[in-house]
């Protein structure tokens, strides 16, 4: 840190390095730059007022593991983005509606690969139906797990009036199995301010709007502010109103704002303001909790370039006014990431791999996995090739966690539906045990067995009644849970499913393409 009674000559090229630093990272680095500047300790400490963390004791203690560093150093990390659309604190003036807790509408599971020059952004449906682990409310108490619930909904728990981002990350890391490492939480004010912080961000629009309050002109313009709020918030008269129109609009949102960041960068004049509009925007987890611990987490993704970041949509369908997810396009996804391999099932440094920007179709690319197998992940109990078979899969089963591995009852859910299991339910949290139980009425003797093939060294146990296997997952599951990443062949399939493909957009993608849905 610079010293305020430093000579001019000391300190001016420690504010060129700073400078330099700041390009392209945008607004938590200026921290950097305010620090080495010089400008006064005061500066730092309004940013670090401005900061909102929500409370540890929220995060599940039990939790997928940290992914291990790559062969060659630097390990993935997992940044969950959530938009609000709480209208208290002054909200309502751009949003509209009643002042009250809000909804994460907008979330967007950031993986960033373990070189850290490569990123994927998966769009979670706010209307996607999951498993909703248990949260703490504000009285210290825990909810029991809720299932079939819209994935939203996580984010209301409790009522707190920041929302619950620990109860929406632990619902990610119950979907996905993977460890979610930062979350960051982003209002409609905050988000204006950023907008205009930067001069506003070049967007297309489709159609005209002019509904539900929000008021858009049809092409391509720069937005900023209320109109930038309008844009990613923008529903109703696009495409056919869905929420998955939306997030078209939103990753195309995303991918230009950060090509306005890396492309332009910032002055002093530019950088303060921004750095002051995204702190006092963010409520964060405990880990950011401070403005060097932004700054450092921005400066580390300063080397992704726009054409090294992909968006993509959960494998999805319309379940009635709802979103499920399919499978098992969906446990492929999570499982590719588990691995650290990108969207085409490489890993990110395979000179098979095709450069960015490549016009070749991925899910031709036979090399990206060894077996045609589209069991999500052999280390969370089915193994590559194992499936049961037809006719055997209408069984219901119901899975409880013994094993005291967070998510792991999860990623099982994923790895049976990879399988052809299809009516599954994730119980809540069962006393410890050392092996993994499988619990049947008589007469469904013969399909407890068929699951016990998946599942080496089960216990079967018959239980009186029921018209559903109960699948208790032991500590036994715990060593298989966490393979080596990319060991595991059998893990990808030949051919990335339509799921996957048919999904996707490249950030450097044209700003007026595929922006509705139906």
């Amino acid at each position: 840190m610079t010293d305020a009674t430093q000579s001019p000559a000391a300190a001016k090229p420690r504010r060129r390095r700073a400078r330099r630093i700041a390009q392209g990272l945008g607004a938590t680095t200026a921290v950097l730059v305010v620090v080495a500047a010089g400008l006064g300790a005061w500066y730092y400490q309004r940013l670090d007022h401005n900061i909102t963390t929500f409370a540890p004791e929220g995060i599940a203690t039990s939790r997928p593991p940290v992914a291990p560093p790559a062969p060659t150093g630097g390990r993935p990390v997992n940044v969950l983005l959530l938009g609000s659309d709480t209208r208290s604190g002054g909200n309502d003036d751009l949003g509209g509606g009643d002042v009250g807790v809000g909804h994460s509408d907008t979330a967007i599971l950031l993986h960033v690969y373990a070189d850290h020059k490569h990123a994927v952004g998966v769009s979670i449906p706010r209307d996607t139906l999951v498993t909703i682990p248990p949260c703490r409310l504000a009285d210290g108490r825990w909810t029991t797990a809720r299932t079939n619930q819209m994935f939203n909904s996580a984010f209301t728990i409790g009522e707190f009036e920041n929302g619950n981002p620990a109860c929406t990350q632990n619902t990610v890391e119950e979907l996905t199995g993977l460890r979610v490492d930062h979350t960051l939480v982003v209002d409609f004010k905050g988000f204006a301010s950023i907008t205009q912080a930067v001069g506003g961000v070049d967007v297309c629009v489709p159609n005209d709007v002019d509904s539900y309050g929000i008021h858009l002109t049809k092409g391509r313009q720069t937005v900023a502010g209320q109109q930038a709020v309008d844009y990613v918030r923008a529903r109703h008269g696009l495409g056919d109103s869905s929420d998955i129109g939306r997030m078209r609009r939103q990753q195309a949102f995303m991918s230009s704002l950060i090509s306005k960041v890396q492309k332009d960068g910032f002055d002093l004049t530019t950088l303060l303001p921004l750095t002051d509009a995204a702190t006092k925007s963010l409520t964060v987890d405990p880990d950011l909790g401070s403005p060097y611990k932004l700054a450092e987490f921005a400066q580390s993704l300063q080397n992704i370039k726009l054409g090294d970041i992909q968006f993509v949509t959960l494998p999805w369908r319309f379940q009635g006014a709802r979103v499920a997810i399919v499978q098992p396009d969906a446990s492929i996804l999570w499982n590719l990431l588990r691995q650290d391999r990108t969207l085409d099932g490489h890993l990110t440094d395979d000179p098979a791999r095709p450069s960015a920007g490549s016009s070749g179709d991925p899910s031709a690319d036979s090399s990206a996995g060894a077996s045609a197998s589209a069991s999500p992940d052999a280390s969370t109990g089915p193994s590559a090739g194992s499936s049961p078979g037809a006719g055997n899969t209408d069984v219901s089963i119901v899975i409880h966690n013994a094993a005291k591995s967070g998510g792991l009852a999860g990623r099982t859910e994923l790895a049976l539906r990879g399988n052809g299991y299809r009516d599954i339910t994730v119980g809540g949290n069962s006393p410890a045990r050392s092996t993994t139980l499988i619990e049947y009425a008589p007469d469904l003797r013969p399909a407890a067995e068929r699951l016990a093939q998946l599942y080496p060294g089960a216990e079967l146990r018959a239980a009186s009644g029921g018209s559903a296997l109960t699948l208790t997952l032991g500590q036994d599951r715990v060593g298989a849970d966490t393979p080596d990443p990319g060991s595991s062949p059998g893990a990808i399939p030949s051919a990335i499913p339509d799921g996957i493909t048919g999904n996707t957009r490249a950030a450097d993608s044209d700003l007026c393409s595929d922006l509705s849905f139906g």
